[in-house]
């Protein structure tokens, strides 16, 4: 995919909009900070996690519940990012 174009980058920041805002500060940064950069594996994980429901988003990025899925890596990544 490379370097989003606009309108992917209004449709990603858009659908990281959940219902808590703790969430939408996560993906929010993460997207403008981090998504345009990073290698195209990341950012096909980081739209599937923008799939995932809000509570289970909440288990894994705000309750430390570790995903039994190929989406460990990123939670990592944006969990740590919380911290710094």
């Amino acid at each position: 995919m490379g370097r989003p174009d606009a309108e992917t980058l209004h449709r990603l920041r858009w659908q990281c909009r959940r219902g808590m805002l703790e969430l939408d500060e996560i993906l929010l940064a993460y997207l403008e900070n981090r998504y345009p950069e990073a290698p195209e594996a990341e950012q096909a994980a980081f739209r599937e996690l923008l799939t995932c429901e809000d509570p289970l988003l909440q288990r894994w990025l705000l309750l430390g519940e570790e995903p039994e899925t190929a989406l460990r890596d990123l939670v990592e990544r944006l969990r740590g990012s919380r911290l710094a």
